[in-house]
């Protein structure tokens, strides 16, 4: 073995990248750094390996073994590819494994790697062969009873950045077992085959499958089905009257010609696009960061547009298309309301009953099931508790709520709907995931509807639910950190709270003003509110998650992300019916979470530096 750094460890990764990539851009990458004898960057780009985290792989693309790049790559693909043979039998590979991708760079270029290791391993494949919105992948799971999907996206990520989002046969994201036996299976496969390079073997072999023009048909088919023909006939109406109007942005992603096209299913009104923002563009050159869920700084060439055309309402998909915000104007003050992820929750779980009852008039509401995942309103259960359907909390993302719809489905239960409030929504099962095409739909319909039959903005219904169930105000932001070390540290202080022992967490706030009631810590497996002191939600000592419940019934959950450098926090006050003061409600709540994130997290002490708005 030849001797780059004096490290036998670094020098023998060093030598398999040299020997392995066939990249010319990424293999000159490494060389470069050999030149410069960067012994510290090429550690971290070679002695540290992705692994899979909350939705499967994500991170920046350059070379090494921790990045996306081609030979990262086809040792996941091979790896994926070895454990489905595990898990399936010969006569199953016809069924196939799908495969998707949006419009960052490389995107193209992983999907084809990746569909290469499975066509030479005798698998059928189907491979888009147009950009897609990320529901798509999950959906023809289902549709063509496939073994696996992935899609190649990062969602709403920096432009430098890719990612590898698998699903398994159920057509849900990958939950434990699945992940921790692919990532096995990526480990003792890392070695890439000659055949695996050979994308041109694409153009000749009969494994191949372009799915695109028959999931393109049955998606908007099933999803119109999943709309009631009265609401149909009132967009239809508001489209000819010519009345009610939505600004759309794309964010220089996929959804546009999705989008475009679902309204034109529903018979809602022609959207007015961003132009700027309409076609997928890798550089996303008119966002700083290419997410909604960003608030007005997202949304500033939407609102611009919507002033120009008089328009008061605002869609807007990230670049895969999974997730939707939206933004109404409040025509007496002029303002622009930027709704989050839990107001839209609530308003769409509203509708999801409504539209649901529409579609089967002797519905038994104790049979249906609405979800949410922990760290999201709790407007739900207080529902819930009143209608008589069934409200369940799962662990954040929908790998959770994906796979406990498929539970549930199978004891012939109904799931009219799922959200989390990181804008992500799931209307129906028709996908078993987030899907923003599907939202945007139902959210127009609805807007339509309430505007056509009650003279109602969004913002009216909203508040209409509050004071109907109670007000359920919310605060949720996060703290950028990018050192792993320091987090570490933020969290284990908060489970050694009392000089330092062991399993004390805070009591109170503000000088004993607010107290603790219980704590929930699911990395550690902790729950005083339960008789035996043990979780009863799934616990992962690899993630950061506490939850503390107040006296005064405060709810906050700190946890870190699964795939940015982030600290978040989701805190919400839920009030009973008759507790009207709601200005009084959310003056405690910000009060609170102010006092919360300066005492626990230290944002000054460990330098992390808030959100941009």
């Amino acid at each position: 073995m030849a001797i780059y750094s004096g490290d036998s460890n670094l020098d023998e990764q060093i030598e398999l990248w040299l020997k392995w990539d066939r990249n010319a851009q990424t293999l000159n990458e490494i060389k470069e750094l050999l030149i410069k004898k960067d012994f510290t960057k090429l550690s971290k780009r070679l002695l540290e390996r992705l692994t899979f985290g909350t939705a499967g792989l994500r991170a920046c693309m350059r070379a090494g073994f921790d990045s996306m790049n081609d030979l990262v790559i086809i040792q996941t693909a091979q790896g994926l590819c070895e454990y489905i043979k595990e898990q399936y039998k010969e006569e199953d590979y016809n069924r196939g494994v799908v495969f998707g991708f949006d419009g960052r760079y490389n995107s193209k270029r992983f999907a084809e790697l990746s569909a290469t290791v499975f066509v030479q391993n005798k698998i059928k494949v189907y491979l888009y062969g147009h950009m897609v919105a990320t529901p798509f992948v999950p959906f023809a799971i289902l549709q063509k009873h496939c073994l696996a999907g992935v899609m190649v996206t990062a969602s709403h990520n920096p432009k430098e950045d890719n990612g590898y989002k698998v699903y398994w046969g159920n057509g849900a994201q990958i939950i434990s077992p699945h992940d921790k036996n692919i990532q096995r299976a990526i480990l003792d496969n890392l070695e890439p085959k000659a055949s695996s390079w050979r994308t041109d073997i694409l153009t000749r072999t009969e494994l191949l499958e372009d799915p695109f023009e028959e999931m393109r048909e049955l998606y908007f088919q099933t999803l119109r089905t999943h709309i009631p023909q009265k609401y149909l006939d009132v967009n239809q109406q508001q489209k000819e009257q010519g009345n009610i109007r939505f600004v759309y942005t794309a964010m220089h992603g996929v959804g546009w010609p999705f989008v475009k096209q679902a309204f034109q299913i529903a018979c809602l009104p022609n959207l007015a696009p961003v132009e700027e923002q309409k076609e997928a563009d890798p550089e996303f050159p008119t966002v700083k960061f290419p997410n909604p869920e960003e608030g007005k700084s997202s949304l500033q060439l939407s609102i611009k547009k919507a002033e120009d055309e008089s328009i008061n309402m605002i869609l807007a998909n990230d670049p895969d298309a999974d997730r939707l915000a939206y933004a109404e104007k409040d025509n007496e003050t002029g303002v622009w309301k930027v709704f989050n992820g839990n107001e839209l929750g609530t308003l769409l779980g509203w509708w999801s009953i409504e539209n649901y009852k529409g579609l089967h008039p002797d519905v038994d509401m104790g049979e249906c099931y609405l979800l949410a995942s922990t760290v999201s309103s709790k407007i739900l259960l207080a529902m819930a508790e009143r209608e008589g359907f069934n409200f369940i909390e799962t662990l954040t993302g929908f790998k959770w709520m994906g796979n406990r719809a498929i539970e549930l489905m199978q004891q012939d239960k109904h799931v009219l709907f799922a959200f989390e409030e990181a804008i992500g929504f799931m209307f129906s099962t028709a996908v078993l995931d987030k899907d923003g095409i599907s939202a945007a739909t139902h959210l127009a319909t609805m807007a339509c509807y309430l505007h056509a039959t009650e003279g109602l903005t969004l913002t009216k219904k909203l508040q209409q639910i509050y004071q109907k169930y109670g007000y359920h105000c919310t605060n949720c932001s996060y703290l950028f950190c990018d050192q792993p070390e320091i987090i570490k540290r933020i969290f284990n202080r908060l489970r050694n709270f009392e000089n330092g022992q062991p399993g004390t967490y805070p009591s109170s706030i503000l000088n004993g003003e607010f107290r603790i009631k219980n704590i929930r810590d699911l990395t550690t497996g902790i729950d005083t509110a339960q008789p035996h002191g043990l979780a009863i939600l799934p616990v992962s000592s690899s993630s950061q998650m506490i939850t503390f419940n107040f006296e005064n019934g405060l709810v906050i959950t700190l946890r870190t992300s699964g795939t940015e450098p982030k600290i978040k926090y989701y805190a919400e006050l839920c009030a009973k019916p008759e507790e009207k003061d709601w200005g009084k409600l959310r003056t405690i709540l910000d009060r609170m979470v102010g006092a919360i994130v300066e005492e626990f997290l230290q944002p000054c002490l460990n330098n992390l530096k808030p959100k941009a708005d």
